[in-house]
């Protein structure tokens, strides 16, 4: 399973070597958030020379999202913000990459298995197939009014909030989208939600119950966490990628607060260098600052 982690700043990750089979180049990766039981895994990707690799299938559901720099999929140039993503056994035409790309890679409920073939498996779904876009030429769609993200605790529609759609499966629900929140924008309220949801910031930031994003920021936090009470930076705003694997709902909480009941047996007063234990926290790096008293519930 994954760890929760929140919040990871990706300059303090350590670079590896990049699980790439049957490619020609190299590129060394960063771990976000790594699966160790069935290989799923959320990287950023540096290519270190011009790479390529032939066309095939994956072992695990992949989605490619380009940073800075330049790739080729298919005959299709793209450069920042250009995105692809095959489900498992989807043939994917062959790939090429120019030295010094940063990209970032999803891969879910698979490894790093890829089989060069010309054509992909049978069994595919109808349905899947593969998906390339140019993300810095689609529209922002404003965020329509009913949705739980425009009104504040007063009921005031808060606007300014925007979406680009970039795959969600019919069957299963899972999306990826791109999410704008124009500077000053605010979502009061703590929410929890019935499914996982990941993040990187690319661009501006927000402060939220966690702590802050900035650009190269990211969590990924499993179902039923409470998070909230979004502020996006007054100056910039906030862009960032946005990943769930189901349709998101919103359950909304007012006045939570943490309560622990108990009496102190061998800690707390009387006792130097003790403290009170406090609630399971999730992962997060040095650049984050220690953890003080947690700010979510």
């Amino acid at each position: 399973m994954r760890p929760h982690i929140e919040l990871v700043d990706e300059r303090d990750l350590l670079w590896h070597l990049a699980e790439f089979p049957h490619a020609e180049g190299t590129a060394r990766q960063k771990h976000l958030c790594y699966d160790e039981e069935d290989g799923s895994a959320s990287l950023k990707v540096e290519f270190q020379t011009d790479w390529r690799r032939p066309a095939g299938y994956h072992a695990a559901e992949t989605e490619w999202y380009v940073l800075e720099g330049e790739l080729t999929i298919g005959g299709q140039t793209m450069g920042p913000g250009g995105y692809w993503h095959a489900p498992t056994g989807v043939w994917t035409p062959e790939i090429t990459v120019a030295e010094g790309t940063h990209v970032l890679i999803f891969r879910e409920y698979g490894d790093w298995t890829f089989v060069p073939s010309e054509t992909g498996l049978d069994s595919v779904r109808e349905d899947q197939k593969l998906i390339v876009q140019d993300t810095a030429n689609m529209p922002w769609i404003d965020v329509e009014d009913g949705s739980p993200m425009r009104f504040d605790l007063g009921g005031t529609p808060v606007p300014g909030l925007y979406i680009k759609l970039l795959h969600r499966d019919e069957k299963t629900g899972f999306y990826t989208r791109l999410i704008k929140a124009k500077p000053g924008w605010v979502e009061h309220p703590l929410a929890h939600h019935p499914c996982s949801e990941e993040a990187y910031c690319l661009e501006g930031g927000f402060d939220y119950s966690f702590g802050k994003m900035w650009p190269g920021t990211y969590f990924w936090r499993p179902p039923l966490v409470r998070h909230g009470d979004f502020t996006a930076h007054e100056t910039d705003g906030c862009v960032w990628l946005l990943r769930s694997d189901s349709d998101l709902v919103d359950w909304y909480t007012d006045n939570a607060r943490i309560e622990m009941h108990g009496d102190p047996v061998n800690w707390g007063e009387g006792y130097d260098h003790s403290a009170a234990p406090r609630p399971v926290i999730p992962v997060r790096s040095r650049s984050m600052g220690p953890w003080e008293d947690p700010l979510y519930v």
